[in-house]
C-alpha cells in the first residue's frame, strides 16, 4: 500500500459493515494488520474509533472489512507525518468529553462510547468502545458513557496526586446531551431509570460530593464525536486538529527547503 492514493478520513460516512460478509479473505493477513495498527491508535486518537470497529471482525473478515481496512491505510500513506502534539507549558486544568453513538452496532444495536481527556491543551487519553449492553434510548446511551469518563477521570485524578500533582480545581466533564445531564441532578428521574445498572449512578455521587463538575456543550464543538461516528472529511479534521493531531513540525521545514530548492533552481 506504500503507493497507493491517500484518501481524507480512515473510514466511509456510510459504510455497513456488519459481521455477515459472504466473501471471506486471509484472516491471517487481516488479524496481523488491524494488529499493527492496534499500536498506532497509542500515539493517533484520530485513528481510534476506525481501528475499532474493524477489529470487531478479527473472527471471521470479509471483503468488505479488508476494504475498510485498507482505506485506513490509505488515510495513513496521506498522514504518515501526523503525529500527537503535546505542549511542554500548559495548565493543570483536567477535563474531557464524553459521547455515544445509540445503537449504532449493525449486528447488536449496542451504542459505542467515545471519550476524550485532556490536561491543560494536551490530549492524554482517549477510547472508543461499545457498550456492554443495548440502551433503549440515547440519554442512556450518553450517561452510560458519561459513567465510563467519569471512571477514567477519577482514575486520572488519583493518578496525578500520586505524583504530587494537585489539580487547582475538580474536572469538568463535558456532554451535548441535555437528557443525561438532567438524570445527573434531578432525583426524580432515578425512580425511572432503575433498569440502568446501580454503578452507572456514582456519576451523580461524584458531581454531589464536588468531585465532578458536569457541563453541556453544543454538538458542533463535541470533540468525542470522532470516536463515536463516521464524520465528513471537513468536520474530521476540525476536530482532528482540537485532538493536537498535526503535522510534525520537521516536515513542514522539508517542505519549505524543497519549495526553496525548486526556486532556486527555476
Amino acid at each position: 500500500m506504500s503507493g497507493c492514493n491517500p484518501i481524507g478520513t480512515p473510514l466511509a460516512q456510510k459504510h455497513n459493515l456488519r459481521r455477515d460478509d459472504p466473501i471471506l479473505v486471509d484472516a491471517t493477513n487481516y488479524r496481523s494488520i488491524v494488529g499493527a495498527l492496534q499500536y498506532i491508535t497509542l500515539t493517533r486518537p484520530d485513528l481510534t474509533h476506525a481501528v475499532n470497529l474493524v477489529c470487531q471482525f478479527m473472527h471471521q473478515p470479509g471483503a468488505s472489512h479488508f476494504q475498510a481496512v485498507k482505506r485506513i491505510l490509505r488515510y495513513l500513506q496521506g498522514t504518515l507525518d501526523y503525529g500527537l502534539r503535546l505542549l511542554s507549558r500548559s495548565s493543570l486544568s483536567l477535563y474531557g468529553f464524553s459521547d455515544a453513538d445509540w445503537a449504532g452496532c449493525l449486528d447488536t444495536r449496542r451504542s459505542t462510547t467515545g471519550y476524550c481527556i485532556y490536561l491543560g491543551a494536551n490530549c492524554i487519553s482517549w477510547a472508543s468502545k461499545k457498550q456492554p449492553t443495548v440502551s433503549r434510548s440515547n440519554a442512556k446511551a450518553e450517561y452510560r458513557s458519561m459513567s465510563t469518563t467519569t471512571a477514567e477521570l477519577t482514575w486520572l485524578m488519583y493518578l496525578l496526586r500520586d505524583i504530587g500533582i494537585r489539580l487547582p480545581a475538580p474536572p469538568v466533564l463535558f456532554c451535548d446531551n441535555t437528557s443525561a445531564l438532567h438524570l445527573i441532578v434531578n432525583i426524580v428521574f432515578h425512580a425511572r431509570t432503575k433498569h440502568i445498572e446501580l454503578d452507572v449512578h456514582f456519576v451523580r455521587e461524584k458531581v454531589a460530593a464536588g468531585d465532578l463538575v458536569t457541563r453541556l456543550v453544543p454538538t458542533h464543538l463535541q470533540i468525542a464525536d470522532v470516536f463515536t461516528k463516521a464524520l465528513s472529511k471537513d468536520s474530521f479534521h476540525g476536530l482532528r486538529s482540537k485532538l493536537g493531531v498535526l503535522p510534525s513540525p520537521t516536515s513542514s521545514l522539508r517542505g519549505s527547503d524543497k519549495s526553496n530548492k525548486s526556486l532556486a533552481t527555476n
